[in-house]
């Protein structure tokens, strides 16, 4: 079980506002480069080309527990291959811009990577419940005694506070030994507030990439498919966390498997400087 985060935060001048609905990554940016996610609440409008998997989550809403073992906790609900990557060196640092995230769902934000193979549509290809995940990056509850909002909900500093912090963003380094290839990426908020609440629950909101890496990395990861992440009580006890308890007990136990060896520190929260903006490239179907 694990129980502590890897974490370096920049938390000066950074401002906080809370908003009122769940949410999705609305973008992604790599090197000053912002790139669409997929809208779903208006389908017809993404690019006829993107790198995030596409949902149908017309009300931002969430995964429960009771699809732990179902396909829609892997990438949403009803979700579909993306047609397009998104170029990435190995070491350098991907930012995912959320639609806003509600102050009173506290929780941790976790990161995971999928090997798809060499071929440039073998993303586009894979079956999500055979993708083989592992651990990349997590922050769960960094201080239990302090707050970043003037009217908190709960006490404590947790990970999605400092995402609300940074302008509803979320920066995660990819790790520097990794082995080039096509990556499926999930970026999972999981929320709290209800985790203690009878037939609720904790609330899932993972969303998918596709990441073309490059490098000179060798390290190959094993992982495990989506449907097993939280299905070990070993690796699950930080879904039925009380955030309300008083005092919050510390360390918390971040969910999932845990870190891969290759892993590095979490990135510096910091806001996004943003000079262009680009396209996904087009996985190209491989040809027999």
């Amino acid at each position: 079980m694990k129980l502590g985060n890897n974490l370096i935060l920049v938390l000066s001048g950074l401002s906080f506002e809370a908003v009122r609905a769940h949410s999705y990554v609305t973008s992604f940016i790599i090197d000053g480069v912002t790139y669409s996610g997929f809208h779903p609440r208006d389908p017809a409008a993404n690019p006829d080309v993107i790198a995030a998997w596409r949902t149908e989550v017309p009300d931002d809403g969430w995964v429960g527990a009771n699809d732990y073992d179902k396909p829609d906790i892997v990438c949403h609900i009803n979700a579909t291959n993306a047609n397009g990557n998104l170029e990435l060196e190995a070491g350098n640092t991907i930012s995912f811009q959320w639609n806003g995230w509600p102050e009173s769902h506290h929780g941790p934000v976790i990161t995971y990577m999928a090997y798809c193979g060499e071929e440039s549509d073998s993303c586009m290809r894979a079956n999500k419940t055979e993708l083989d995940f592992f651990t990349v990056d997590e922050v769960g509850l960094i201080s239990p005694n302090e707050t970043l909002s003037l009217y908190p909900s709960a006490m404590g500093i947790w990970a999605t506070d400092i995402l609300i912090s940074n302008n509803n963003s979320f920066s995660v380094e990819i790790p520097p030994t990794l082995s080039p290839g096509n990556y499926v990426l999930r970026h999972e908020i999981i929320a709290l507030h209800y985790a203690r609440k009878p037939n609720l629950g904790p609330q899932h909101y993972p969303q998918c990439v596709n990441l073309m890496i490059s490098g000179n990395g060798t390290a190959k990861p094993e992982g495990i498919p989506a449907t097993a992440l939280y299905g070990n009580p070993e690796d699950s006890a930080g879904l039925g966390y009380d955030i309300y308890q008083d005092p919050l007990p510390m360390p918390y136990p971040i969910p999932g498997p845990d870190l891969i060896e290759e892993a590095v520190p979490s990135a510096e929260q910091t806001p996004n400087v943003i000079t262009s903006t680009g396209t996904a490239e087009a996985a190209e179907p491989t040809t027999t």
